[in-house]
């Protein structure tokens, strides 16, 4: 009998080396095995049943004795009650496992091959949850796997039809080259696949679509609540004709797949409409798209639903209703600046009020507001169009983000001339923004006399009402989260996440947690003889104004979300 020792180390690995430990195979036959996977492309696992030299069972009772995992009897599981939608049916069937269970962040994968690390790690990736291996039989699961699922291919010719359609206004078969690619992807599986995608999207809440081509793989993923989900692995044989299938519904050049192209669609759902940005991106192996969704109702939510708390809220929108000075929205992208903006624009959007936006480009649309995107390449840039509104009698102007010495002087010049701007800037919180606006060059003059308030924002995971439980936490850590000895009194507990099926591990949407600072004499003094962001965000403390952690303690006791939760998103 060969040992272990006298196994070479490059030729065996996994479970070839446990199967010659034990025994079951030498390691000519062992190495035999291994050379015919490879040239058949399937798993050792696989070889070495089908060749005969080892049982499905004696196989699993050898590595559960070797490895000390648990072994389980696939033939006394009822495959109705196995969790299905945990991770998707093309991964379960690409690395033969089949999952059993969930507990808190623990996953329990059964499987043939507990050695192959690629699939922990995809499954890892995937779920966000830490697999721990079962045993179970080769045979068994092979069936099981086939009673539970169909292959990639049956996969996208069963997917129906949904009842809805592309809004494609622009005659996109005007030129040969675009009437011979859209006959090229009218192909009746990746137009279903396409637009399944979306609707599960939107059902999903999701924000932004990935689709992401690699050399052996193709691979969707959805952003759901800040977070990146896998949802499927469709064949990679799809890659050209959906990124063709998706640059015809957006009005892009489909026969230029070598730079950046960004456009737009529209999806109409009977009455409803629903608008996608459209972006790709040329990699190593075709072409990343991502479709982010823009939904006008979430501008229509109101300022309830976006997380104030009342004095926040109030400071927002007295501040707003003055006839001129600045509003400025801070935070990291992706923390909700634009539908903050929107919503303020909403509360304003009056038959009186003249507005006007410049935005890169214009996310939502708002009837009754002049939106106006930039354009770099003809000269429309963001300085450009506040010049030309000033000459279009605005009484309110937005602008989507102030990156420059040139946009910052005319929007602040604007908000000194009689007219309300509001605009976004990309600075940690609140007191941080006036220094990055006098970095840039701006007089602190302009600065103190303009600018009348600004809000920092984050968004927090909220937790799902159906799981959400009581969570321990030490005293210590509390206090040195944030916490004051006399808030824990005892009057209240915080939550942890759970998961279920209603949710995405324990949470489900978000909520926004905010430091809104107005610009008081006292702040304007500091400005004024060229205070730090220190200075002022001790005065702002003084006044009463809360910083982003304070915000977020505050979710945390009202139980909308978690300690880990707030720490995470506001760890300067």
């Amino acid at each position: 009998m060969d040992t272990l020792a006298e196994v070479p180390q490059s030729a065996l690995s996994g479970v070839a080396r446990v199967l010659v430990h034990a025994g079951k195979l030498t390691s000519k036959v062992a190495e035999d095995l291994v050379r015919s996977a490879k040239e058949k492309r399937s798993s050792f696992v696989a070889a070495v049943i089908s060749a005969g030299a080892v049982s499905p069972a004696d196989l699993a009772h050898t590595l559960s004795s070797a490895l000390a995992l648990p072994l389980l009897d696939l033939a006394a599981i009822d495959p109705q009650r196995l969790p299905r939608s945990i991770i998707d049916a093309k991964l379960a069937a690409q690395y033969q496992v089949v999952v059993l269970g969930k507990r808190g962040s623990r996953l329990f994968v059964g499987g043939a091959d507990p050695t192959d690390q690629e699939a922990v790690e995809r499954i890892k990736f995937a779920t966000q949850l830490s697999p721990e291996w079962v045993i179970v039989e080769h045979d068994k699961l092979a069936k099981l796997l086939e009673i539970s699922g169909t292959s990639a291919s049956e996969a996208l010719e069963a997917l129906a039809a949904s009842d809805f359609e592309f809004d494609v206004t622009d005659d996109v078969t005007s030129q040969p080259e675009q009437a011979e690619a859209t006959s090229e992807v009218e192909d009746a599986p990746i137009v279903r696949f396409l637009q399944k995608m979306l609707v599960d999207a939107i059902n999903a809440r999701a924000s932004d679509l990935h689709f992401e081509p690699f050399e052996y793989h193709y691979r969707v993923r959805f952003r759901i609540d800040g977070e990146l989900r896998e949802i499927t692995q469709p064949p990679i044989a799809i890659k050209e004709k959906l990124a063709s299938r998706i640059k015809v519904i957006s009005r892009l050049d489909i026969a230029e797949k070598r730079i950046p192209q960004d456009g737009r669609m529209k999806l109409k759902f009977g009455n409803k409409a629903i608008d996608f940005r459209v972006s790709t991106l040329p990699t190593l192996f075709g072409e990343k798209i991502v479709i982010r969704i823009l939904d006008p109702s979430s501008a229509k939510v109101g300022i309830d639903a976006l997380g104030y708390e009342k004095i926040e809220k109030d400071r927002l929108l007295k501040t707003i209703q003055r006839p001129y000075g600045m509003v400025l929205v801070t935070g990291p992208t992706g923390s909700g600046k634009t539908v903050s903006l929107y919503t303020c624009l909403n509360i304003l959007n009056q038959p009186g009020v003249n507005i006007s936006t410049v935005e890169d480009p214009a996310e939502i649309n708002l009837p009754g507001v002049n939106q106006v995107n930039v354009n770099d390449k003809a000269g429309l840039t963001f300085a450009a169009a506040l010049k030309s509104f000033l000459r279009q009698d605005p009484d309110i102007i937005m602008v989507g983000e102030i990156r420059d010495l040139e946009t910052a002087d005319i929007a602040i010049k604007a908000a000194q001339t009689g007219h309300m701007v509001m605009s976004t800037l990309h600075t940690n919180d609140a007191p941080t923004t006036l220094t990055r606006l006098a970095n840039m060059g701006v007089a602190p003059f302009n600065i103190a006399s303009a600018v009348l308030l600004i809000t920092a924002q984050r968004l927090a995971r909220k937790l799902c009402e159906n799981c959400k439980a009581p969570a321990d936490y030490p005293r210590e850590a509390m206090i040195k989260a944030g916490f004051k000895p006399e808030d824990l009194d005892g009057t209240w507990k915080p939550y942890r996440a759970i998961g279920c099926s209603a949710c995405n591990n324990g949470y489900k949407g978000r909520v926004g947690i905010y430091q809104v600072m107005p610009i008081s004499e006292d702040i304007q003094r500091i400005i004024l003889s060229a205070g730090t962001a220190m200075d002022i965000a001790a005065q702002a403390r003084r006044e009463g104004v809360r910083d982003l952690r304070e915000s977020g303690l505050l979710k945390v006791r009202s139980g909308m979300t978690t300690l880990d939760e707030v720490i995470s998103v506001t760890n300067e």
